[in-house]
């Protein structure tokens, strides 16, 4: 074991955009006290075989966060940033109130906010595209009302059971030139105590179906605050495990709250060798 390099760390599972245990968006969140090597915090990524594991380390703000699907890494993680700042304000540090990240998508600030937490983020309203686009069709199994872009292709339907019932051939969807494929529709029938609902899908982020997505809120809550005339919107990921958001459009920015769950709390013992490709 290198002398630089830990022969142990910190690991924590989290259950995001949830108040139950099993719900909501897993995530393991890190504590580090310095960054290890890229190669190993894929792999570490991939053997947690997660949506999403986050790792932090001190900084001059806060902390500089970074987030790793199994495959590879991103540049912006809602669950993720909430599973770490609920592993800050719940078990390292329970009196903080507010915590600052620097990311590759710049700071991000997460308050606590009663029960919840309220995260702080860059809005990405999507542009409607004019042109049909059976493709997209072709991958979900349905087709949409219309499509727009952002950096997901968004697809919108006319109800909630439309979204629940989509069966994506996910080899498709990885062939679009997309990052992800956001379904959304307004919430109706048994979803009718929400705004509107979503599905995503990321198999090229090595994700194929993502429970809880915050950062596809990012361009969902535009695109609904406008279509409904109003910023404060109520969201439900319809996934199998299913989860709950509040956003809250703010010009340029999107406030994201949401409650999260402790399931595991453990240790990660590290190879001899670190990866270095």
């Amino acid at each position: 074991m290198s002398p630089s390099l830990p022969s142990e760390i910190p690991l924590y599972q989290v259950d995001a955009f949830t108040s139950r245990p099993f719900g909501g968006n897993p995530a393991a969140v890190c504590p580090l006290g310095s960054w290890l090597p890229a190669p190993l915090m894929q792999k570490i990524a991939a053997e947690n075989n997660l949506s999403e594991t986050a790792f932090f380390v001190p900084d001059a703000e806060g902390f500089a966060l970074r987030w790793f699907t199994p495959t590879t890494e991103v540049d912006l993680c809602g669950h993720a940033t909430l599973a770490s700042a609920f592993v800050l304000m719940t078990e390292l540090a329970p009196d903080r109130q507010r915590v600052v990240f620097s990311t590759r998508s710049g700071r991000l600030i997460v308050e606590k906010a009663g029960d919840k937490l309220t995260m702080d983020f860059p809005a990405r309203p999507p542009t409607q595209l004019s042109t049909p686009f059976p493709v997209l069709a072709a991958a979900l199994g349905k087709t949409p009302s219309a499509v727009w872009s952002a950096r997901s292709l968004v697809a919108v339907f006319e109800d909630a059971e439309a979204v629940r019932g989509l069966r994506p051939d996910f080899s498709k969807i990885s062939a679009l030139d997309t990052y992800g494929v956001i379904a959304t529709a307004p919430g109706t029938g048994s979803d009718s105590d929400v705004d509107f609902v979503s599905r995503f899908f990321a198999p090229r982020q090595g994700v194929q179906e993502d429970p809880v997505t915050g950062s596809a809120h990012c361009t969902l809550a535009p695109y609904w605050a406008d279509r409904l005339g109003r910023p404060h919107l109520r969201a439900r990921q319809v996934s199998s495990r299913g989860g709950e958001i509040d956003c809250d459009l703010r010009g340029d920015r999107v406030s994201l709250s949401g409650n999260a769950v402790l399931l595991i709390r453990g240790t990660m013992r590290l190879p001899a060798e670190a990866p270095v490709a």
